[in-house]
């Protein structure tokens, strides 16, 4: 978040444990549950390395819990600084029941950005998960090497699976990237690399089965039910990009200087009743109220104007029925496409202003007029 910005809503069940780099980190609720979950499993693997630690034994799981969520903040610590040296905003990391995510403002505009965010988590967790791997040859028998042994094998897991080309994976970006950088095309890249990431949702979900019929390993309940999570999970993920990807494309259709609405410039003070009458003369599609130095200090709102009622239009200078243009509501008359977009959904409102280069009266922009024109286009 940019200094002196607002803090951001978080996510009902959702803490913020502290602020690293200036990106705040946040935790899930479903975390605690994981991490029961992890003691639990854990403790008879500790019972049998540390014989005797009573109910210790699930704290020294918890312990584990704790530091396997700390190798995941690694991780998405590696994409929150490499997108922040590319120019890029971090909001915050969160982590969950399934790991970790980082959420960036914005989008690398160029492949090899997008190939150096994405690339940098799994190369993170596999160095890790190898420094881990090398300290397994000379710690001694234990609690402390069944944590390396676990930690090294986490995280090079992690690393690996991250890898796998399919969103929302860092894989399926990392593929995103080469089909962009080929094709030109970003949102094709993030298409194929969707329908990647539904792939492996799909051979997630096969997982049980398959660990039976190759490895002779008969999966339990909980095997079903996690492979069902994750295959939920990278489906959905895969889906929301799929269908990003395919509205976005339609953007660049939009151009505010072609759905610009014909208007009509008059005094503050001018009543409302000849102001109307003036608009209809013209065949004016909106009307901008000037101040008494002749700059634009207003847009009048057409559902004010229609509640106003004919018998007191004359008595009501134009201004009463007009939106204070402020600044997020002039935009440059050659604004389109995604900037366009992101340029409204910063202040939502009716109507905007447009004006050209040096700073003259080009129309009115209505966010009907675009929502007719994005509709047309699906």
């Amino acid at each position: 978040m940019q200094p002196g910005a607002s803090t951001p809503r978080r996510e009902p069940g959702t803490i913020r444990i502290g602020q690293i780099g200036g990106v705040d980190v946040l935790v899930r609720a479903s975390w605690l549950l994981v991490a029961g979950l992890i003691a639990v499993l854990l403790a008879p693997r500790v019972e049998s390395v540390a014989p005797g630690l009573g109910v210790w034994k699930y704290v020294a799981g918890l312990a584990f819990a704790v530091l396997l969520y700390l190798s995941v903040l690694l991780h998405e610590m590696s994409h929150a600084l490499m997108a922040k040296r590319f120019g890029l905003p971090v909001r915050s990391i969160t982590l969950h029941f399934l790991g970790g995510v980082t959420e960036i403002e914005g989008e690398p505009d160029t492949p090899g950005r997008e190939f150096g965010v994405s690339v940098v988590g799994p190369l993170t967790s596999i160095v890790v998960g190898g420094v881990f791997l090398a300290l397994w040859f000379v710690t001694p028998d234990g609690l402390l090497l069944l944590a390396v042994e676990g930690l090294a094998g986490a995280n090079l897991i992690v690393g690996v699976l991250n890898l796998v080309p399919g969103l929302p994976l860092d894989g399926g970006r990392v593929l995103r990237a080469a089909v962009w950088k080929v094709t030109g095309n970003q949102h094709q890249g993030t298409i194929v690399a969707g329908w990647g990431g539904r792939v492996v949702a799909l051979l997630a979900l096969a997982w049980p089965v398959a660990q039976e019929l190759l490895f002779t390993v008969k999966p339990d309940i909980v095997d079903y039910l996690l492979a069902f999570v994750i295959a939920t999970f990278l489906w959905g993920g895969a889906s929301s990009a799929i269908m990003s990807a395919k509205v976005r494309r339609k953007l660049p259709a939009l151009h505010a200087r072609s759905l610009a609405r014909r208007t009509l410039a008059v005094p503050h003070d001018l009543p409302l009743a000849e102001a109307v009458r003036r608009a209809q003369e013209e065949q004016a599609g909106s009307i901008v109220v000037l101040d008494s130095a002749g700059r634009p200090s207003g847009i009048v709102n057409e559902a004010a104007l229609v509640a106003t009622p004919e018998d007191r239009r004359p008595w009501l200078p134009v201004s009463a029925v007009a939106r204070t243009v402020e600044e997020g509501l002039v935009l440059s008359s050659d604004i389109s496409g995604e900037s366009l977009i992101r340029a409204m959904q910063r202040l939502p409102a009716t109507e905007y202003l447009l004006v050209e280069a040096d700073g003259s009266i080009f129309g009115v922009l209505a966010t009907e007029d675009v929502d007719k024109a994005f509709s047309s286009t699906l």
